[in-house]
């Protein structure tokens, strides 16, 4: 594995990042290996990757964060918005003293990844992006309704979880404006120039079967999108198609996001 040109801290460190009108909980195992940073699902915290940096192992520089009101940390904001989360890239790997990096995203964060990436091509040493990213028309208006509703009706039982860290700090409205959000940023028009102007090594995994609040095979649909994007884009390919839903992928198949990351690192050359 090759080393980048980025500084390192030798000692790990965990605390709290100032960004805008709030505070993120972010890990850094520090050490000279290649920074990879890591991007969580919508609602979801940096937790769910113990088993992909457990299985890269200590030879990486991990950096974990939890996104705005997400986590038993990370402090509430009044702005949740996707350029918030791209911006949050930034605040955390300055407040870090990282140049470079390798982000890793799921899900939600698969499509923060790109857009950094993308934004960031002398500073990002790829991205692997995980069972997200695909640039699909999958919101309409009816989509939106349903989508408003779900969050409403699962609104009394949120408040009981927050205590554990597993649910975000936002209320129903706040959550289903972040969904809505993400299906406009999905739009082909919108994801797919994104897509076609990387220009860093980028590897997808790709998921099987369906995620929370999908139906039928409208998921499978998503993400035949990336047929195309593959093949605009010689810097994009998938690394593997594995058997795990969306919900699962990280803890089934870390070992397939782990040698994603080691294949995009390779690419890397030791540094361009």
């Amino acid at each position: 594995m090759t080393k980048s040109s980025t500084s390192s801290t030798d000692s790990a460190w965990t605390g709290m990042v100032p960004v805008d009108d709030t505070a993120l909980a972010v890990t850094d195992t520090g050490g000279p290996g290649i920074p990879v940073v890591y991007l969580n699902g919508q609602f979801a915290t940096q937790g769910y990757w113990r088993r992909a940096v457990a299985e890269l192992g200590t030879g990486w520089r991990h950096i974990t964060y939890d996104e705005r009101a997400r986590g038993k940390r990370s402090g509430r904001s009044a702005d949740y918005s996707f350029e918030a989360a791209v911006r949050d890239v930034d605040a955390v790997l300055a407040a870090r003293g990282v140049d470079r990096a390798l982000v890793v995203g799921w899900s939600y964060g698969a499509f923060v990844a790109a857009h950094w990436a993308g934004r960031n091509p002398e500073r990002a040493l790829g991205a692997v992006l995980v069972d997200g990213a695909f640039p699909y028309d999958w919101l309409d208006e009816a989509m939106e309704q349903r989508i408003r509703k779900q969050f409403r009706q699962w609104g009394w039982f949120l408040p009981l979880l927050r205590p554990t860290g597993l649910t975000p700090r936002m209320n129903p409205d706040q959550m289903a404006d972040c969904n809505i959000e993400l299906g406009r940023i999905s739009r082909e028009r919108e994801l797919g120039p994104v897509l076609d102007g990387i220009t860093v090594p980028v590897r997808y995994v790709v998921a099987s079967g369906s995620s929370l609040g999908s139906r039928g095979d409208e998921q499978e649909r998503i993400r035949t999108s990336l047929d195309a994007v593959t093949d605009r884009n010689p810097n994009i390919q998938v690394s593997a198609k594995v058997a795990s839903n969306h919900g699962a992928i990280l803890k089934k198949d870390f070992r397939a996001i782990a040698a994603a990351v080691r294949e995009v690192a390779a690419l890397d050359g030791g540094g361009r």
